[in-house]
């Protein structure tokens, strides 16, 4: 069954109830109806290829162009528009689309010229008439809805391939956990061409019949206000920004008073913005766990589970388990390895990249997440690291994320990000980047004694290096690559 049916028809069923509202105005069911069947004449009129390109700001316009692609069997490929002119051609190229659906503010916003395809700025489109007479396409489980394009760490973007089958059994899994209803209204600021923004603030409420509440950009004191006006009941967001909720000086508990899900994704939550929300706003932050590859959700923390550190257990049809990466076996409670998964949201694999997607699988069919964690007890998850950013200091393993975590914990940093540095000796020391609050000044002594105090001698920082904002990519994660290259950059300089 296709992602897009059930959408249809309820806007069908509830034609006046609104569903969605973002910064321009609302959409009630009829209008998302015929504003998608619109769309889906003006593609069909200048597209010829499989794979349409939508680039839009978070909005009820996305799922307008995805609703509108859906129906004629077309797949869609979001674009991230934070990227560069390269990465986008790359993506463009790679994905086939001879067409992409925007606005003029997204052009205006790139300032360059998108190569090689049609561009369809919806503002000029007539998406308000009278929609010709046309019956959406269906689709099976195996068909594509989306490709998702990550940066990764390394090499080009690879194009995740997510059928309807596997949004279809992420929006039931989330669904059968949490069981949002009529009476629930979301709000984010994600962007809908990440997984998180795409499967749980734009296809799940539209599917289950929630409201949702978009705003484009992410300004703290606004999404205050926002807040406090539309009384939403779950809050999805990721750790930088609830950081920088807490930099709004005059927000208080009562802003964040109708919320029942706090729920943060996307990167791990530091501790000290956890406690800090928490004693603040009196709300407790939840964590998920999930990645592009699994449509995205595999663990969520339930407000009435909560434990420390875990981002809860896996989702109903989600099989996780914990493997060695040195023997290969499945590992019980309390022991760290890397998080494998398998289930019905998985995706198909990698577009146009066999050996990638062959090497994502292990032998028994378990997606490699590169995640390090463990389980306690009773099943729940806890992030300790990620394979590919561990370093190795001394022969004994270390993963970013505690240091992170212990400098956060200091009061003058607001946030931090930390990579490797070869080692002739001890074949790597581990360098730190960070933010520091308003009106303190980097004591790098201070900082590298405070870790000591709190962490292992040999985890502490070699160098602590102040920087005005930390690299994010576009879901908050610290791009560790950018401060390698910083730090290259950096001693290539000390040396001349």
């Amino acid at each position: 069954m296709s992602i897009h049916r059930p959408i249809l028809k309820r806007c069908l069923l509830h034609p006046f109830r609104t569903c969605m509202i973002d910064d321009q105005r609302s959409w009630k069911g009829i209008e998302l109806l015929i504003a998608s069947m619109n769309m889906a004449t003006e593609i069909d009129r200048v597209s010829r290829t499989k794979n349409v390109g939508v680039m839009l700001p978070t909005s009820g316009l996305f799922p307008v162009a995805a609703l509108g692609a859906w129906s004629l069997g077309r797949t869609i490929v979001p674009l991230n528009y934070l990227m560069k002119k390269e990465e986008l051609d790359y993506i463009i190229a790679h994905s086939g689309c001879d067409t992409v659906i925007t606005v003029q503010p997204m052009l205006d916003y790139l300032d360059f010229e998108l190569s090689g395809v049609r561009v369809l700025r919806m503002e000029d489109l007539p998406l308000g008439g009278v929609p010709e007479p046309r019956w959406p396409a269906g689709a099976s489980d195996e068909d594509l809805a989306v490709l998702l394009y990550t940066s990764g760490t390394s090499g080009k973007p690879k194009g995740v391939m997510l059928t309807h089958g596997n949004l279809r059994a992420n929006i039931r899994q989330i669904q059968n956990w949490v069981h949002f209803t009529s009476e629930d209204t979301l709000f984010g600021v994600l962007p809908q061409f990440h997984s998180f923004g795409f499967t749980v603030l734009t296809l799940l409420p539209l599917t289950v019949g929630c409201g949702v509440v978009y705003s484009a950009r992410f300004v703290p004191s606004r999404i205050v206000k926002l807040l406090a006006q539309h009384r939403p009941t779950a809050l999805i967001a990721i750790p930088s920004m609830y950081n920088a909720l807490l930099s709004v000086k005059d927000a208080s508990a009562e802003d964040f008073s109708s919320l029942r899900f706090v729920v943060s994704g996307g990167e791990p939550l530091p501790q000290a913005v956890f406690d800090q929300f928490e004693s603040r706003f009196g709300k407790r932050i939840n964590e998920g766990y999930g990645l592009t590859e699994t449509a995205p959700v595999t663990n969520w923390r339930r407000p009435d589970e909560f434990r420390p550190g875990s981002v809860g257990q896996a989702l109903p049809e989600i099989d996780e388990c914990i493997i060695n990466l040195d023997t290969g076996r499945a590992l019980g409670p309390n022991e760290d390895g890397e998080i494998r998964i398998k289930g019905p949201n998985i995706m198909r694999g990698y577009y146009r990249d066999d050996v990638g997607t062959r090497a994502a699988f292990d032998e028994a069919g378990y997606f490699r997440t590169g995640d390090i964690g463990r389980f306690d007890e009773d099943g729940h998850l806890y992030i300790t690291g990620r394979h590919k950013e561990m370093l190795i200091v001394g022969g004994e393993n270390v993963f970013p994320r505690e240091i992170e975590e212990v400098l956060n914990r200091h009061p003058s940093v607001r946030a931090s990000g930390v990579v490797g540095r070869a080692h002739d000796v001890r074949g790597e020391e581990p360098i730190a980047f960070v933010e520091l609050n308003e009106g303190f000044e980097l004591d790098e002594g201070e900082l590298r004694a405070w870790c000591r105090t709190n962490i292992a001698a040999f985890k502490t920082p070699r160098r602590v290096i102040q920087l005005a904002a930390l690299p994010l990519g576009a879901t908050g994660k610290v791009l560790r690559r950018e401060l390698k290259a910083m730090l290259i950059q950096d001693e290539a300089t000390a040396t001349k």
